[in-house]
């Protein structure tokens, strides 16, 4: 089309011009109020024969026009699809069809007509009246899919919505599912409620919080990680059934399952106790597959998986011993479980009993495996503060995780309420707290007030919503079923013209804000280390093989706060998988789609239980005593493959 191959930049004064003609003849689209639609294009067409002959009117977007002399035909979109319309001069009028001319794809405008089909059988609306609702000032994009543009579909999701059926579809079937839960939920008796974002305390989870400053207070509080110790409260009042859907915030890296901001639904109800809520989550599962899916067999990624049978039920010491051949109920002490950690090549930390040892074997050697429904029982009482413990083994709680393709789902407690017992939880969090454990429990007082003021026995439960999406929806990434996901601002100039609309195109918006903010560097008390003194032969230089790597994918590594995992092209035709330490200075999406520096020949390094197979090259240097690091990111004109010389 003539349109598409004009420079964009034209294209946006073509259109301005054509604003501007209809607003001086008294014709100006935005001064329109409402438009008044019998139907939706869908509806039209799944009841033709009953509509055929009939008035209707419907709005949308305007998607596709071909003008043909006297009569032409457009596709409007509205929100549930597409229909098209036959529009000619002798039935809307000489003035109004050469209005209808001028139209753009992209423009909103409202059709009313009768219903008829085509010689081809296309149902259609046989126009009597378009109306130009809003102008379209910027034109849609030919294609807008495919991994170049992922960023800019995250970025501009109105824009992702318009274009990809797929992606309205996505979120459309979230709102279902969320709309199923509450109705499951309702019917069992349980009773929504809303909880505070803004804490003095952030509790509830093992996770890092965003804190602020609350000005009319002069009080330092945190945004929520968990809703669990507020919904306790409510039990303790006697809000028997409670639930809630909100928004939690965490502050972590961005990958593929994870986001800072995220849904989260808690339910807690008194009387009962994990077994309780292990039924609960299997008959709402089931139901939400049949209503949403219309089976109780799902599909991800290409796997089945069956919610229609009985879930399988095993215990965290049945699972490491299952799919790492060690048996923790043979292991008694610390210094034993290090032994096996080391024999194992699992990395733990000074601080980490035997439980937390068993839940670092757990995610390096189970997680994965647990792609069927799966209850992972009874949990070391390290790793669970909030958990009563198993009478029969203390040292062990009643806890379990929900799985399902690999990921947890659900998470759930025979809740503890003994405020005692609490007390020295607390206490044991805070010890973790101070040896530099950003992500534990601090005291909370007023929980404690409560539980001493009693509260029943009780079973709770949090489901991650974003992840259910996803398993119900087949959806490979978190921000495809977050309709504004967390992304880094583009450039340093953070709020000019909302960083040029968010980048339109991405790429060329980094390199104006390059341009314009010309950072400068204080090296004056950068320490570096000393060169070498030893000289190496060229033999021994050339036998590392440093390549020039492009990016294909990137994301946090579970469970590990330094590693990031890179997906390489590095020119051989065949993926290359490397592991890098350094998610302390880039979260995976600033370096999706860069060119880096690699050595490629060093032999498959085993790390969290992902071969890694080669290094990425960074800059190092001290800072005051901090080491900084820069990643060696280069032109993106090299080829993957290129052999650095």
């Amino acid at each position: 089309m003539a349109e598409q191959n004009k420079d964009a930049g034209e294209l946006v004064k073509v259109r301005r011009n054509k604003l501007e003609e209809l607003q001086s003849a008294g014709k100006n689209p935005f001064e329109i109020m409402k438009y008044d639609t019998t139907h939706h294009s869908m509806e039209i067409k799944d009841h033709f024969e009953e509509l055929e002959g009939k008035e209707v009117s419907v709005a949308g977007r305007m998607m596709f026009k071909r003008v043909m002399g006297k009569a032409s035909f457009c596709n409007i979109q509205d929100l549930e699809g597409r229909i098209q319309a036959y529009v000619a001069r002798d039935e809307i009028g000489v003035e109004e069809y050469k209005d209808f001319k001028k139209m753009d794809i992209g423009d909103i405008i409202g059709i009313k007509g009768t219903v008829f089909a085509t010689k081809t059988g296309e149902k259609s609306i046989h126009a009597k009246e378009v109306v130009l609702l809003s102008k379209s000032l910027k034109p849609l994009p030919e294609k807008f899919h495919g991994l170049k543009d992922t960023d800019a579909r995250y970025r501009q999701r109105y824009v992702d919505l318009i274009m990809n059926e797929e992606s309205k579809d996505t979120f459309i079937k979230r709102s279902k599912i969320i709309s199923k839960i509450r109705s499951f939920l309702d019917g069992q008796g349980f009773m929504e409620v809303e909880t505070p974002m803004l804490v003095p305390n952030a509790g509830g989870a093992a996770a890092r919080p965003f804190e602020t400053h609350y000005n009319a207070l002069d009080e330092d509080v945190k945004l929520r990680i968990s809703l669990e110790l507020y919904l306790k409260r409510l039990i303790v009042g006697g809000l028997e059934k409670v639930y809630e859907i909100g928004r939690v915030f965490r502050n972590e890296g961005v990958d593929t399952r994870h986001n800072p901001e995220f849904t989260l639904m808690e339910l807690y109800q008194a009387y009962t106790d994990y077994n309780g809520m292990m039924e609960l989550t299997e008959n709402l599962y089931r139901y939400l597959a049949q209503e949403v899916v219309g089976s109780t067999t799902i599909t991800y990624n290409g796997i089945e998986m069956d919610l229609g049978k009985p879930f399988e039920k095993i215990t965290m010491v049945e699972a490491v011993k299952k799919y790492a051949g060690v048996d923790f109920d043979e292991i008694h002490t610390v210094e034993e479980a290090r032994k096996a950690a080391d024999e194992h090549h699992v990395e733990y930390e000074e601080r980490h009993k035997k439980g937390d040892i068993l839940n670092l074997f757990f995610e390096e050697f189970v997680e994965d495996n647990l792609v069927q429904p799966t209850f992972v029982l009874d949990h070391p009482v390290e790793i669970s503060p909030l958990t009563k413990k198993k009478p029969e083994n203390p040292d062990y709680v009643e806890r379990f995780e929900f799985f399902m393709n690999g990921w947890e789902m659900a998470n759930a407690y025979s809740e503890l309420n003994d405020p005692i017992d609490q007390r020295e939880r607390f206490k044991a969090q805070e010890e973790l707290l101070a040896q530099g454990d950003e992500e534990a429990n601090s005291t909370d007082e007023d929980f404690l007030n409560a539980l001493e003021i009693g509260m029943p026995p009780t079973g709770g439960i949090g489901f991650g919503i974003d992840r259910m999406v996803m398993l119900l929806t087949d959806s490979s990434a978190i921000r495809d079923v977050l309709l504004f996901p967390t992304m880094k601002s583009m450039g340093a100039a953070k709020n000019e013209a909302n960083n040029a609309a968010q980048t339109a195109p991405v790429e060329k918006t980094v390199e104006k804000a390059i341009a314009e903010v010309k950072e400068t560097y204080d090296f004056s008390n950068v320490e570096v280390e000393p060169l070498f003194k030893d000289m190496v032969d060229f033999e021994t230089f050339s036998k590392s093989d440093f390549r020039a790597v492009k990016v294909k994918e990137c994301e946090a590594v579970p469970k590990s706060k330094k590693l990031l995992k890179f997906v390489l092209d590095d020119g051989s035709g065949v993926d290359r998988v490397i592991l890098s330490g350094i998610h302390d200075y880039y979260e995976p999406e600033e370096l999706v789609g860069k060119t880096l520096l690699a050595i490629t020949n060093l032999p498959p390094r085993k790390m969290m239980g992902i071969d890694s197979c080669g290094m990425i090259i960074s800059a190092t240097h001290l800072v005051e005593g901090r080491e900084g690091l820069n990643v060696l990111i280069l032109n993106d004109k090299i080829p993957a493959g290129a052999k650095l010389y």
